[in-house]
């Protein structure tokens, strides 16, 4: 057998040329399966083979195809220590003492072979080795690998002596060869490159350790040791750590002294040969020998030092702080030189090994890496909790240590020609400086508590405080350098900084000095430059930036990340230094101005055919740098540093506030003006500027300075047009084809829309400003309409922009009639013949669009006229639905933004009802239900918050009728029609961009009409933006849908649709959005439309008093339909199983595609069940032409997003998500200001916002205004009365709601899943006193609870806990008598049972669904039989379990206790499934690594052992206690005798 397997080792490891026409494919296949085979034999027959193997001192191999012997010693023992290795995985705990010690043995001796090997071998030659010096080093990582594993099984109880036999010389029976004794330096190194020599032991020994401790102390090892294993191995190495810690620091010392002496005598040898004007390759053979000699020595130790640094670095990173740094403080050791200690006599166990200072000393050395690992493990320390002691000797010693660092790298480059080239000292230092980098930062970010509670370093006085300000300027300094790199390894810390209060905001300003560097960095660092110009090598530092990043992704996702964490950096800086912040942005773009202002510099190839400067010009992407932080600079500018007005206000007048102040407001203005007179003639010149006009809205809201010349310039760049070519560049035949093209470039366009967007950007910041100046703004509009030049989206821009500054108009009245009038081209557009003609009946309508002309005349589709006619009819009709839209969602916003917050009352009326009464808003609180305005509101009261409001009359009835026609033609007899027609079908099916979204997508990707879009998917061929109108139906009715649902949610939110006038077409409105027929029809994503766009809002729009007339008639046909549909939906993938699901399910949910069309066709005529459930399973998607990839995707994303956006409006309607789930978590923050006694936290929001000082804030950081308490009272009413009314009101909203929420909790969608489980909890604590409710809730929903644990489906990996709260939550309020907090929070309450009755005693919350809610009085038996029936569990085991949670009432214990009783029901079912299920993709059983029930039982790698850990130190403690105890009372001193 040992034949055939050298034979095959030498078969499979043969990789010399000479064997490749000896060996065939054949040869190594069937060696490969020799050597797997005997893998798998029994471990008595494997093992001595093995054992054998590793003892022998060589293998060769001799056959008749070879014509000399092979040596196969290296692979063959790497194979055996494989074997090896597998076994002590899985057989090593079984065997007996004895042969646990001989095995463990086997792998010492192996070691010590190896040691021997190698140390003999250096005496002779290296190159006469029959091991070469890889298969050296692997071999001895493999065995060092081996004594890991026996350390971490045995040590320290079984393997008592591991010090002994890894830390003892050679001569004693150790690894540990000292070359200080054993033999000269140069005997040591004599070998090649990475030969190791007899230091080979020490390489094992110090793997050993860092691969042990690795083991113990990595969370990624948690479940292969047991915690108690991983505990006693971790005790006995700091018992031991006496033994190994002075020999590595002593060996650390003495190759860094090798190190030096070969770095000093090369450079000395390079000195001797620049004296000669000699070159290295000019040296004799003597000097070349002398030469190598000391680079053998210089490389050799150097890899001896870092290999003492990797274990170090573990050392660091896990391991006690004694370990690394000295405790005592009478050590006086030089920094500049690394030397051991006397050791004391092993009775005290203290370290006085200054591992710190000879880590801060590497960092001057290079070779192997030195300085980076050093630098790496000091990283790992910073980031250790250091006492304070400590971490001041870090930060006092670091700045010289640097310093020394830089000055050795300076005098090596001198020494070796490099210091011209600077570029190429910095490249091969990056890696050491972004360590550097990173270190620095950690230091103070892990101890910002040093600084803040330390009143010298607060105060700015004392050593304390210069050591402080010395290490931050060392830090500043490194954000000098060239790569970005280097500034994001400090971002963080920076923020961390300025977000804390005691340094950023302290009276003496700390980080002053600093500040100004940092944001000068932090605005190079965001400019772009161009990855083509490193490509290239025509970048100043390509070298650097190639050395910094990989390709040009990673650099594009490096500074995208950059940018967005600056943007809070600026916003705190201009927060705390405002004065500053002014002149640097002043000093910059006055800078930027003067030298890239006109283009320059304009180089040819980034200069379009007429001259203008493209895109990435160097010019553009400076201003384009420049935007980001002078948004958040002037974002983050506090008001006090501008507003001049607050004269009365004594914080705003403090003098050194008064001083910042005049220097913002100077320096704003000169920045202003400077960007008001700058007239660039370049396209993307104009666009930057448009962009830094945006920017002043920040500065603009307390001082107008040049607001209207600012407003001017972007209303005259909405018709800018395409520059002429510029004369000395473009040709003549260029000037003609510009002067015909009447085609506006992309650029211009791009100009045009940024423009629009800065223009509504600042009149919804400052829209009070632009009212006195409405009328010239209202005739300079109507001058741009005039031109007859504006594109669509600039009319829709410009008539928001006009909206917006309306909406601040004081009088009612004339807000109103200024908002009519703007309004009126888009409602006379309704009101017009030819759109009312069109939309008339469902025939005109679809004659409208050019429908129906398809199926008498198919080539009028293609037709230019009548597709240009066609395509004007739509747009107008629909540019006014949207126009409406726009600027009714604007005055919506604005409305809401008013001093009484949106409320439909006027201000005093407030004022009035809060006079004496502020309502108690806790948790705890009962709610005033008298509010006068949660009703009905006229249109006239409404129309005092809201303009847009008296226009609804006019709207809605064609809104309504265009609506109606628009879901008719989802009708099954409709469809029918339609999908019979090869033309007409195209109408119902998805577009291009629907495609294009359902894809995944990457940055690579360039949009629809890019490279590798969609574009001409669904109509073979053809896309939008052809002269056909197949491809443009699906994109005409998606906009007209999702507007006109838009539109609905609008009036719902403006309360429009409550208004007693009204209350005429309401019938008609819910004939219209509560069709049943319209209903059924909807695709999924309609219908996810519908839900999100019109549904939510109207839920929490609809006043509390209101809910029965007008929710009802809507949410009975709603709910009822959505319940069957997401059941015909989801059956064919969950199945019909207990814990298989259905498998065959590919067919049934295909999209349609344009083959199946006529099929599909016959189906709808039928129409009926048939029809639907078809429907239903594909999400009603027909994909045209498309792939049936494409039409996988896009149904499972409509199947995913219905279910999800359903759960998501639910949750919403019971406030657990949205603006009222913040109204509850506002409350959760007073109450704990309240209990804490500290207003401050009504002031503080999350920690990555900026907030004005003394305002109060909500919980997610959005200021609050004075009416606040108002808003959230009637917010609260109705947050307890739609609870109540959808789950106890309603019979049939209840019911459908209740069983479609249940039915969601078992679609194996994750996110779908925990969402519903809140809403479940939500529903237990509203209506779980309901008997009933108990059959649908202790019943169904409790079986499909413990089914989707007890069957573990891959898809609820992670959910576990979640659902067995609401487990938990079903059985402790139907069965137990247990209420429960809001949530299934906290411990079980028990409530009194009534014995004679059987009843527990009702909860006092049960009308507080908010507190907990309420139980069910007279228990149900539902969950105990469903518990009882489960494979493996008795009725004794119920019992037995109701008992103990009835005795643990914490939430842990009660939950575990139901996962042990589940996973018994577990593992029979999967016993019982015989392996079926484990592979079938996500409803797949999940794996018991991943399982939560079984969590518990997992075996780990390496298990504990009976043995008792007894250590010197437990002893001496022991011992010290007992000496304790012996000291007599005080009370026996005086005992009489």
């Amino acid at each position: 057998m040992e034949e055939n397997l050298l034979r095959a080792i030498a078969i499979s490891s043969a990789s010399s040329p000479d064997f490749l026409n000896v060996i065939s494919s054949q040869n190594r296949q069937e060696a490969f399966t020799t050597l797997e085979q005997f893998k798998k034999l029994d471990d008595s027959i494997r093992m001595p083979i093995v054992l054998n193997f590793i003892q022998s001192n060589n293998h060769t191999f001799m056959s008749s195809n070879f014509s000399t012997a092979i040596d196969i010693t290296a692979p063959t023992k790497l194979y055996a220590l494989g074997v090896l290795q597998s076994f002590f995985r899985k057989g090593y705990d079984k065997l007996s003492d004895v042969d646990r010690l001989s095995l463990r043995n086997s792998v010492v001796n192996a070691a010590r072979q190896l040691l021997a090997f190698n140390t003999a071998d250096n005496t002779q030659n290296a190159s006469s080795s029959s091991l070469s010096t890889d298969q050296t080093r692997i071999l001895a990582m493999k065995i060092a690998t081996l004594l890991a594993d026996a350390t971490l099984r045995d040590f320290p109880q079984r393997w008592t002596n591991l010090m002994e036999e890894l830390f003892l010389p050679p001569q004693s029976g150790g690894l540990w060869y000292d070359p200080s004794v054993n033999a000269s330096i140069d005997d040591i190194y004599i070998g090649g490159a990475g030969h190791y020599g007899p230091m080979i032991g020490i390489k094992m020994c110090l793997e050993t350790l860092r691969l042990v401790t690795e083991d113990c102390t990595d969370s990624d090892f948690n479940s292969k040791i047991s915690t108690k294993r991983r505990n006693d191995v971790l005790i006995g190495l700091n018992e031991v750590k006496s033994r190994f810690l002075p020999l590595i620091f002593n060996l650390l010392s003495s190759q860094y002294s090798v190190v030096c002496g070969a770095v000093n005598t090369l450079g000395e040898m390079n000195t001797y040969l620049a004296s000669q004007n000699r070159s290295e390759s000019q040296m004799s053979l003597e000097e070349r020998n002398a030469f190598d000699a000391q680079i053998r020595k210089r490389d050799g130790a150097g890899r001896i030092v870092a290999d003492c640094l990797l274990t170090i670095e573990k050392f660091c990173q896990s391991m006690p702080l004694d370990w690394m740094l000295v405790q005592s403080n009478g050590s006086n050791r030089s920094k500049d030189s690394l030397s051991i200690p006397q050791s004391n006599n092993g009775c005290d166990n203290r370290n006085d090994l200054d591992f710190l200072s000879a880590l801060l000393h590497l960092l001057r050395e290079d070779t192997a890496d030195i300085q980076v690992l050093a630098v790496s493990c000091l990283g790992h320390l910073s980031k250790r909790k250091l006492d304070f002691d400590h971490w001041m000797t870090l930060i006092s010693t670091l700045p010289q240590a640097v310093m020394g660092a830089n000055e050795e790298s300076s005098k090596r480059a001198a020494q070796c020609s490099q210091m011209n080239d600077s570029s190429k000292l910095l490249v091969r230092q990056l890696p050491f400086h972004r360590g550097l980098s990173s270190m620095f930062a950690n230091i103070i970010s892990a101890h910002l508590a040093h600084i803040s509670t330390n009143d010298s370093m607060v105060k700015n006085r004392g050593p304390q405080f210069h050591t402080l300000s010395n290490y931050l300027n060392l830090m500043t300094e490194m954000l000098s350098h060239p790569s970005p790199r280097i500034c994001q390894e400090q971002i963080n810390t920076w923020i961390a900084l300025l977000r804390e209060p005691q340094i950023a905001k302290c009276k003496t300003k700390i980080l002053r000095p600093y500040m100004e560097r940092v944001v000068i960095a932090y605005m190079h660092h965001v400019v772009r430059f161009r990855w083509d110009d490193v490509d290239e090598r025509i970048h100043q530092q390509w070298e650097l930036m190639e050395a910094s990043y990989d390709d040009t992704e990673e650099y594009e996702s490096s500074v995208n990340e950059l940018r967005s964490k600056s943007s809070l950096l600026f916003r705190f800086v201009s927060n705390i230094e405002p004065g500053l912040v002014a002149t640097t942005i002043h000093t910059k773009l006055k800078y930027l101005l003067s030298a890239h202002g006109f283009g320059d510099p304009r180089d040819t190839k980034y200069i379009d055919k007429i001259g203008q400067i493209r895109q990435q010009s160097d010019a553009v992407l400076q201003f384009e740098g420049f935007y980001g932080p002078m948004e958040n600079l002037l974002h983050g500018i506090p008001e006090w540093a501008i507003n001049e007005s607050k004269t009365n206000d004594p914080s705003f007048m403090e003098p050194y506030r008064v001083e910042i102040r005049r220097t913002v407001r100077s320096n704003m203005g000169e920045i202003i003006n400077m960007v008001i007179s700058w007239n660039p003639n370049d396209t993307w010149l104009k666009f930057r500027r448009a962009n830094l006009l945006d920017t002043f809205k920040w500065y603009w809201r307390y001082e107008p300075l040049n607001l209207l010349s600012g407003v001017e310039i972007l209303l005259n760049y909405l018709t800018e047009t395409d520059p002429q070519p510029n004369t000395s560049i473009a040709t003549p035949s260029l000037k003609d084809s510009v002067k015909s093209n009447d085609r506006l470039s992309d650029d211009i366009i791009s100009l045009r829309k940024k423009s629009g967007v800065a223009l509504i950007s600042i009149s919804k910041r400052v829209p009070h400003l632009l009212v006195p100046w409405l009328a010239q703004l209202s005739e300079k509009a109507k001058a741009l309409f005039d031109t007859q030049t504006l594109l669509h989206f600039n009319e829709m821009q410009l008539f928001e922009f006009l909206s917006c500054v309306a909406t601040a108009v004081d009088d009612p009245i004339a807000r109103s009639n200024f908002l009519s009038d703007v309004l009126s081209s888009s409602i006379n557009t309704l009101e017009s013949p030819y759109v009312k003609e069109g939309i008339y009946s469902f025939e005109n309508f679809m004659s409208f669009l050019g429908i129906s002309q398809a199926s008498t005349d198919p080539s009028s589709t293609t037709n230019p006229d009548f597709v240009k006619q066609t395509k004007k009819n739509f747009e107008q009709m629909f540019s006014a639905l949207n126009q409406l839209l726009s600027i009714g969602k604007r005055c919506n916003e604005a409305a809401k933004k008013r001093p009484n917050g949106g409320i439909p009352l006027q201000e005093n009326v407030i004022l009035k009802q809060l006079e004496g009464f502020i309502p108690d808003l806790s948790l705890n609180a009962e709610f005033p239900t008298n509010f006068p305005d949660e009703g009905a509101v006229s249109l006239s009261d409404l129309a005092i918050n809201d303009p847009f409001v008296p226009l609804w009359p006019r709207i809605l009835p064609p809104l309504l009728q265009c609506l109606d026609f628009t879901l008719q033609m989802w009708h099954p007899e409709v469809q029918a029609q339609l999908l019979a027609n090869p033309i007409q079908r195209y109408v119902l099916a998805i577009s291009d961009d629907e495609v294009y979204l359902a894809q995944k997508q990457d940055s690579s990707n360039s949009g629809v009409f890019g490279e590798g879009g969609t574009a001409g998917s669904v109509v073979s061929g053809w896309d939008r933006r052809d002269a056909n109108l197949a491809p443009k139906w699906s994109g005409w009715f998606n906009e007209l849908r999702n507007t006109c649902f838009q539109l609905l949610g609008l009036m719902t939110s403006q309360r429009v649709l409550f208004a007693p006038e009204m209350a005429g077409i309401y019938e008609q409105f819910v004939a219209v959005v509560a069709n049943p027929a319209h209903l059924r029809s909807m695709e999924h994503r309609h219908l996810t439309q519908y839900l999100k766009q019109f549904i939510e809002i109207m839920l929490v729009s609809c006043p509390a008093s209101l809910y029965s007339s007008h929710l009802s008639h809507i949410l009975r046909p709603l709910f009822e339909h959505i319940q069957s549909r997401l059941q015909s939906t989801w059956n064919p993938i969950i199945g019909g199983g207990f814990s298989t699901p259905s498998l065959s399910t590919s067919e049934s949910t295909k999209a349609l595609f344009t083959s199946g069309c006529d099929a599909a066709a016959k189906v709808a005529v039928c129409g009926g069940q048939e029809w639907f459930d078809s429907y239903y399973r594909r999400g009603g998607l027909f994909v045209g032409d498309a792939d049936s990839s494409i039409g996988d995707s896009c149904v499972e994303k409509a199947r995913v997003e219905l279910s999800r956006s359903f759960s998501d409006v639910i949750q919403t309607a019971l406030a657990l998500k949205g603006e009222w789930a913040l109204v509850l978590a506002n409350q959760a923050k007073e109450d704990q200001a309240q209990k804490k006694n500290d207003p401050s936290k009504l002031e503080t929001g999350p920690k990555s916002q900026i907030f004005s000082e003394g305002k109060s804030v909500n919980a997610d950081g959005t200021p609050r205004n004075k009416f606040h308490i108002a808003i959230e009272a009637r917010k609260n009413l109705r947050i307890h009365k739609l609870c109540h009314f959808l789950l106890l009101e309603d019979e049939t909203i209840a019911g459908y709601l209740t069983l479609s929420i249940i039915q969601c909790v078992e679609y194996p969608d994750a996110y779908l899943c925990r969402r519903c489980t809140k809403l479940c909890h939500r529903i237990l604590e509203t209506v779980a006193w309901v008997q009933r409710y108990t059959q649908l809730l202790g019943q169904r929903l409790f079986t499909i609870v413990v089914k989707a644990l007890v069957t573990e489906p891959k898809w609820m990996v992670g959910l576990e806990w979640e659902m067995i709260s609401l487990l938990r939550d079903l059985y402790c309020r139907l069965v137990l008598g247990q209420s429960l907090l809001c949530g299934a929070q906290g411990p079980g309450m028990i409530h009194t049972k009534n014995t004679s009755s059987g009843t527990f005693e009702q909860a006092k919350t049960v009308n507080k669904p908010l507190q907990g809610g309420g139980i069910l009085c007279n228990p149900s038996n539902y969950p105990r039989q469903i518990l009882a029936k489960l494979p493996g569990v008795s009725v004794e085991a119920v019992i037995q379990m109701e008992s103990i949670l009835n005795e643990k009432l914490a939430a842990k214990n009660q939950k575990d206790e139901l996962r042990d009783l589940l996973r018994v029901a577990a593992e029979n079912i999967k016993e019982s499934e015989g392996g079926r299920g484990e592979d079938i993709g996500a409803m797949g059983r999940a794996t018991e690594s991943e399982s939560l029930l079984n969590q518990n039982c997992r075996k780990t790698d390496v298990s504990d052992i009976p043995e008792k850990l007894v250590t010197q130190s437990m002893m001496m403690k022991q011992q010290q206690k007992q000496n304790d105890n012996d000291i007599p009372s005080i009370g026996s001193l005086f005992k009489t005798i």
